[in-house]
């Protein structure tokens, strides 16, 4: 158990390297914080894998960053917000880390298309298992009763990004051939989620193929202003916060292998530390 009420830097953790968009979306809206990253780079990608062993796995990150110091977790990683979160907040928390937090990505995502959409018909982009799991679905009828939601899971544009494929001509069939899909289960989408943190890097090409008068939600943003709406909200977690604008990363592969792959996602060189996670 740590000292209750202890301060530290804010974590974000992702089973890759997506996360980095969320934590870059962060950390240009609050500079001032201390952060740290951690990437089970190791055992990416986890949209493949059972409920319970994105559960287990990701538990373990979140002590891992717990036992580093930090107050708040933020799950910047669709699959275990959509597989984890919920168990995390309801059965780990309340026993074993009360005074500590652990903030998802799907909710603050969700909450915002009610203000983007006019039809109220929404589509989502991700991964297979975020679509299986539709959290996104449920998340959004939750929260806008009526609201019509259609799921595409786009399996090559993870790959795509994590080989640096995501602005070559290759790239386009994949994108083109996902957005297709998408739009011809419902015609009336006017808002699409793109429901991956990987999947900002493609911007330019998904924007290229999506028809115009359609608004593309990429999350960082989102989840950066969510994530500034909480700290306003819960003032005794704000001041736990430590504020001296530093960035650490941890990674369970080789720091070598992340850091070339964190700089297709960060303007800047890290300087990764590797860590066993059990």
């Amino acid at each position: 158990m740590t000292h209750t009420h202890s301060s530290g830097p804010i974590g974000v953790f992702d089973s890759g390297y997506g996360g980095l968009t969320v934590l870059d979306s962060i950390r240009s809206l609050m500079p001032q914080y201390d952060y740290i990253y951690l990437g089970d780079n190791a055992r990416a990608p986890y949209g493949t894998r059972s409920f319970d062993i994105v559960y287990e796995f990701t538990l373990q990150a979140v002590k891992k960053l717990f036992s580093c110091g930090c107050p708040l977790v933020i799950l910047g990683c669709n699959t275990a917000s959509a597989k984890a979160l919920r168990t995390i907040q309801q059965q780990y928390l309340p026993y074993n880390a009360p005074d500590h937090r652990v903030l998802g990505v799907i909710r603050p995502t969700a909450e915002v298309v009610g203000t983007l959409s006019n039809t109220m018909h929404i589509g989502v982009l991700a991964t297979e298992g975020t679509i299986r799991s539709r959290s996104y679905t449920l998340e959004i009828e939750k929260l806008f009763p009526g609201a019509v939601i259609s799921g595409q899971a786009c399996p090559m544009w993870v790959p795509l990004v994590e080989n640096n494929e995501f602005d070559k001509p290759g790239a386009d069939y994949f994108v083109q051939d996902s957005i297709h899909k998408l739009l011809a289960q419902d015609p009336l989408i006017d808002t699409v989620i793109l429901g991956c943190t990987h999947y900002p890097l493609l911007i330019d090409k998904i924007r290229q193929y999506m028809p115009p008068g359609i608004e593309i939600v990429p999350q960082g943003h989102y989840i950066a202003t969510s994530l500034q709406d909480y700290l306003h909200r819960h003032p005794d977690m704000e001041r736990r916060l430590t504020k001296t604008a530093t960035c650490q990363y941890y990674t369970s592969e080789s720091p070598a292998k992340f850091r070339e792959c964190a700089s297709l996602f960060l303007k800047e060189e890290v300087n990764p530390q590797r860590v066993t996670l059990a």
